[in-house]
């Protein structure tokens, strides 16, 4: 099924388009969005920490943007079923802007923009429907869902969909640990579709990797951490699933990414309790962004994996933590005093 049919099926409300200003809810710092408000207006109408934001069922085709100042936002959808609101754009990293200043790049591309510590997404989806095949002249394929840096931004119960870079979780600066949770959420792509800087804890999530007519294997990866070497934390997966719409096979668990504006980037990824199923390779899990900066050199590590996807065959290409090792890497110890789980 395309993107945008899957869009349309799981919504029962009508199409939004951007501009209405969106209802107060009187005495509260509580801001309503219905079908025909948008979402970025109710961004632009809060001042203060604190906020929230309600979207009501719908389908609103918008980019949406929070910036720092909005500290303590709450973006929730009205209900809690995630599927019922969907914030849906499609842009590409390779897509021409329209006052033909150039191309919007990776992050440039994302439909949910946020800088704002503290920030907390429920019950929503966030989606990039752009789609390969309907852009064959354009090279530049990266379309992300959300695009996040600021400490303590959390998310639960979202759906993040998308096909390459689906969710980009980085920093604030390159000196930065910002911290990010989420719990609950359901997460899909092709390509390095969770990738990036920050320190990101992902519980009970559900990593979807997505069918692909491509001659070529792998098809993707998971994983495409970016981790600063200063950073003791990189992506961690704990309790998750991991399933594939491709396949057996097809994808590997993760590649380390070591950007060409931070070559001294020390890629860490642990994948721990996490039910891995046959879409990923279990002889050769992990490969190369680049062959100058090899895998078996990143702080890539499992513990505790079970499936069909988490079977050590190749002892070699399956690096584990070890029981005095795991203990380091649990959410109490990558988030610290900021405790979004309790």
């Amino acid at each position: 099924m395309r993107r945008r049919t899957l869009l349309a099926a799981a919504v029962a409300g009508g199409l939004a388009t951007a501009g209405t200003t969106p209802s107060y809810a009187a005495g509260r710092r509580v801001l309503h969005v219905r079908p025909g408000d948008s979402v970025q207006a109710a961004v632009d109408a809060v001042s203060g920490p604190g906020w929230t934001i309600v979207v009501h069922p719908g389908t609103y085709r918008e980019v949406v943007n929070v910036p720092a100042d909005k500290t303590g936002l709450t973006l929730r959808g009205a209900t809690r079923d995630p599927r019922a609101a969907v914030l849906v754009y499609g842009n590409a990293n390779g897509t021409p802007k329209p006052d033909g200043s150039g191309t919007y790049g990776t992050a440039g591309s994302a439909t949910f923009t946020s800088a704002a510590p503290g920030l907390t997404v429920r019950d929503l989806t966030l989606a990039n429907d752009w789609l390969r095949a309907d852009h064959p002249d354009i090279t530049g394929t990266q379309a992300v869902a959300a695009y996040l840096t600021g400490d303590r931004s959390h998310f639960e119960n979202v759906r993040l969909l998308a096909h390459q870079d689906t969710l980009f979780v980085d920093t604030s600066a390159l000196d930065a640990f910002d911290r990010m949770y989420f719990r609950h959420c359901h997460i899909e792509g092709d390509v390095d579709f969770v990738f990036g800087r920050a320190t990101a804890v992902f519980e009970s999530c559900h990593f979807r990797t997505l069918r692909r007519e491509v001659s070529f294997t792998p098809k993707g990866m998971v994983f495409a951490p970016s981790t600063a070497r200063a950073n003791p934390h990189g992506l961690l997966a704990v309790r998750c699933r991991i399933t594939s719409t491709a396949e057996d096979g097809a994808y590997k668990l993760a590649r380390p990414w070591v950007p060409s504006y931070e070559p001294t980037a020390w890629p860490s990824l642990v994948v721990r309790d996490t039910w891995i199923g046959p879409g990923i390779d279990a002889a050769a899990p992990y490969t190369n962004m680049r062959d100058a900066h090899p895998w078996q050199t990143m702080r890539f590590r499992e513990y505790g994996n079970t499936g069909p996807g988490a079977k050590v065959t190749t002892p070699e290409n399956r690096p584990q933590l070890t029981a005095t090792e795991a203990p380091a890497h649990t959410r109490e110890t990558y988030l610290g005093e900021w405790r979004p789980y309790t």
